[in-house]
């Protein structure tokens, strides 16, 4: 049972958002790709790493929000491989940033039933990172509840890569026919194996692209953008995306009769503050 009090009290904007839900038919995995840091420190004179500071904020509402609708998975894109090339201090800060974030919230993963994990290439981390990732990962991993997933050293080319790779040396050893790699063989041997691709990808910011971002798990997904830039994104957004979620109709390549089709009122756009348009995450 959804306790909706525990996530938006009642006559707020947020409660009204998520009255308006079906909560019989919410995503089951959402992805999220959280841009718009750098933007959002420049428009206030700051330095870049102050708007990865800020969009610590935003990260646990998502979670908290996400964990309290009973999602089964939560993914968030914090790092890729290309971020590698950003300024050695970026990087540095992010790195300090996850490790604090670990710390702080550990406990918090835990009271709420949430097991995190790591989709990426963790070992090419620095080794203060690593440890930091494996404890929070080793504490949570009774945990029953919802899956947390962060992206981290993450390529989606990568990673089909990787699970091409494994597959090659299963059939080298003798161990699987080639005959006998399907689409479920490949996703198997992806980093989120064990969890339902993502319905809904979430992407803040306004950038109309998917950046190398879980390119096999997405390709039913449905994607909302919003011109919402990470820091700002608090519970509000994300009830407004699962909200334009449930507006679209999901045929996976087929077609729905129009008789079938329960028409469905689309709430009135609410305003979102004006951002700057520079391209950063």
């Amino acid at each position: 049972m959804i306790a909706k009090d525990e996530i938006a009290k009642p006559s707020t904007p947020e409660r009204a958002v998520l009255d308006s839900l079906e909560l019989s038919r919410l995503p089951r995995h959402v992805a999220v790709i959280m841009d718009g840091n750098g933007r959002w420190a420049r428009a206030r004179h700051l330095p870049r790493v102050e708007g990865h500071r800020a969009g610590i904020a935003s990260v646990r509402a998502t979670v908290e929000t996400a964990a309290r609708l009973g999602l089964e998975g939560l993914t968030l894109y914090a790092f890729s491989t290309e971020n590698w090339k950003r300024p050695r201090l970026e990087v540095l800060t992010l790195m300090t940033l996850l490790k604090d974030y670990l710390k702080r919230e550990l406990q918090t993963l835990l009271d709420n039933d949430i097991r995190f994990r790591v989709v990426g290439r963790i070992d090419g981390l620095d080794s203060t990172v690593v440890t930091a990732l494996k404890e929070a990962i080793a504490r949570t991993e009774r945990c029953r509840g919802m899956i947390f997933n962060v992206a981290l050293n993450y390529s989606g080319r990568a990673e089909i890569a990787d699970a091409a790779r494994e597959l090659a040396a299963e059939v080298a050893a003798g161990t699987l026919r080639p005959e006998e790699i399907d689409e479920d063989k490949i996703s198997s041997r992806l980093y989120t194996a064990g969890l339902p691709d993502p319905d809904l990808l979430i992407r803040t910011s306004g950038e109309m692209r998917v950046s190398n971002f879980l390119l096999w798990q997405i390709a039913y997904a449905e994607i909302y953008v919003t011109p919402v830039l990470w820091p700002d994104f608090r519970c509000r957004h994300f009830l407004e995306a699962l909200a334009e979620f449930q507006l679209r109709e999901r045929r996976y390549g087929g077609v729905v009769e129009p008789e079938h089709v329960a028409p469905r009122s689309r709430p009135a756009p609410r305003e979102t503050p004006a951002h700057p348009t520079a391209v950063t995450r």
